[in-house]
């Protein structure tokens, strides 16, 4: 369901100015930005706060959809702040980075340098100490997560869709291969796209759509409800063009801020996963897709055993990974499935 006319009315866009920022990584981005939009209104002590960090290679338009009333980001009710990750075309990125070479000196950003930048924006635009929820999917279910681990004392729960506290070494084998499908074209150079690798895009579509979507879901020709005449057909028109609208050069630095996820890789744990994760004192829902092939189920329980108020909702859906972004016509079981158990956790 879309957001009414009336909640769009109480939205608003606008641009964080964050200045120079030092990373993780000991380099300092300068002039770092951070393109937001919000939903609703802030009420008088500021305890109904969402945050909603975009997933891979999404702006916040493409994910505005899960905020609707009647919905479990309800902005008749909340006050909710889609951040766009770093690296997505319209936070800092690659393509709007105003340095010569751009390809070889943007810097690394983790998802640690995220959630400092964003809880700063909530901190100096608002005046938010304390969110009620952090949701996200896919990598912002990594961002939320980040925040639970990070942030102990200001984040009451969140909601990890199709997500996990780190990158699982099978997941980051998808990765390798689909960065390299994109890095295999001939305009990428000594690390620099010279020109706009077009066959790159279109492998990097393909390899992509044999990983987002279940066996299931190709053996049983679910592509056809979606309007396409043969696989073949499916593959060009959904795939070789879904990462064509983004930048390349912003697509490979999204890739690796999802690699190096980790709520344990910073000064505060030094690595150990399971102290990250008993450290969270938000109450944590992880809701894996229960055919996901790249963040599993059984990463998300091997987690749940150090957490210390949490509940596995495994999503049974044939749709993969794309359970948990669902779309609005086609995946109506998968959208009542997610908003009822994030309805839940806000109650609690």
């Amino acid at each position: 369901m879309p957001a009414s006319d009336a909640s769009r009315a109480r939205s608003d866009m606008g641009v964080f100015q964050a200045g120079d920022v030092v990373l993780q990584s000991g380099r300092t981005f300068r002039g770092m930005t951070l393109v937001y939009k919000t939903f609703g209104a802030l009420n008088a002590d500021r305890s109904n706060v969402i945050l909603y960090p975009t997933s891979y290679s999404a702006q916040h338009a493409d994910i505005e959809f899960m905020v609707s009333e009647g919905g479990a980001l309800d902005p008749s009710k909340y006050f909710i702040v889609i951040a766009n990750l770093f690296g997505n075309g319209l936070s800092s990125s690659p393509s709007n980075t105003p340095w010569p070479d751009v390809g070889s000196r943007y810097p690394d950003v983790t998802y640690c340098d995220a959630v400092h930048v964003q809880r700063r924006m909530l901190v100096e635009l608002w005046g938010i100490e304390r969110v009620a929820l952090v949701y996200g999917w896919s990598m912002g279910a990594m961002q939320a997560y980040h925040w639970a681990a990070l942030f102990p004392e200001a984040v009451e729960r969140i909601a990890v869709v199709c997500g996990a506290a780190r990158c699982a070494p099978h997941n980051r084998v998808f990765i390798e291969g689909v960065a390299h499908a994109l890095m295999a074209d001939s305009a990428y150079r000594d690390g620099v796209f010279t020109e706009r690798p077009v066959r790159g895009l279109r492998a990097m579509g393909r390899v992509y759509a044999g990983w987002a979507l279940s066996q299931t879901f190709y053996r049983e020709e679910m592509w056809r409800g979606l309007g396409a005449s043969s696989l073949e057909d499916y593959l060009v028109t959904a795939w070789e063009t879904t990462f064509a609208r983004r930048d390349p050069a912003d697509l490979l630095a999204q890739l690796r801020t999802w690699q190096a996820g980790d709520i344990s890789a910073n000064s505060l744990y030094g690595g150990d996963l399971a102290k990250a994760l008993g450290a969270i004192r938000a109450r944590v829902l992880l809701m894996p897709g229960d055919h996901d092939l790249y963040f599993q189920v059984d990463d998300n329980r091997a987690e749940l055993a150090h957490l210390r108020h949490a509940e596995l909702a495994p999503i049974p859906s044939v749709w993969g990974h794309r359970a948990g972004n669902p779309h609005p016509i086609h995946q109506p079981e998968d959208r009542t499935f997610i908003d009822t158990r994030v309805k839940a956790l806000l109650a609690a």
